[in-house]
């Protein structure tokens, strides 16, 4: 009864420790985001700097997940908790990379004019946002159905990033010297999308801790 007890504590503090990492994932996105509107170098460089604190945080996460492998033997339900944290860890820390990636678009754009005011890009954030904070509640509560929510939102997300690239190609098409900030920009709608991806990602591992079936929510 005791072992147990103290597997349901350091399962919390598993989650707590990925609920914080999550937090701190939005607020790189948001930033990111924030200094491209406006090209902010400055807010972009805290960004990239901050950066080495999400990795440690990954790797705080991995130790806590062995430790508890190799102490308390869990099976079945509880070992898939245990890895699926491990992988959320790691999805996280991805879209960390993906937000010092933005940052650095926003970076490469110093001095320069944006070609447009950007309208779909941080409608894209802003739905990734939610799709982050959705994947880890769901995490949290168990809840599967929040899980599977997640593929409707990333289809959003898709659409909105095939129609950023078709207006940045037309854009192109008809100034030609626009075309590598143009380029720049359907990049960070790239990333974006590979942010909502690793977002799905963590739902398809709630899925997997609660049925044990793997699933494809891309």
């Amino acid at each position: 009864m005791q072992q147990r007890q103290g597997f349901e504590i350091a399962l919390k503090e598993l989650k707590l420790k990925l609920l914080h990492m999550g937090g701190d994932i939005q607020e790189a996105v948001r930033k990111s985001i924030n200094a491209l509107k406006v090209l902010d170098v400055v807010k972009a460089k805290e960004v990239v700097e901050q950066d080495r604190m999400v990795n440690r945080q990954e790797h705080d996460i991995e130790d806590l997940c062995i430790r508890l492998i190799a102490t308390q033997q869990p099976v079945a339900t509880d070992l898939r908790k245990i890895v699926a944290g491990m992988r959320i860890s790691a999805d996280l820390e991805r879209m960390g990379d993906l937000a010092v990636d933005i940052a650095k678009s926003a970076i490469r754009m110093e001095g320069q004019k944006l070609i447009k005011p950007l309208i779909d890009i941080p409608k894209m954030a802003e739905i990734i946002d939610q799709m982050i904070s959705d994947a880890l509640n769901a995490y949290v509560e168990n809840n599967i159905d929040l899980a599977h929510s997640l593929a409707k939102a990333d289809d959003e997300v898709d659409h909105i990033y095939r129609r950023i690239v078709e207006e940045l190609f037309t854009l192109s098409k008809e100034n030609p010297e626009v075309t590598s900030q143009a380029m720049t920009l359907a990049f960070v709608g790239r990333y974006l999308e590979r942010i909502g991806d690793h977002a799905t990602n963590i739902g398809e591992g709630v899925i997997y801790i609660i049925s044990g079936e793997r699933s494809d929510l891309n």
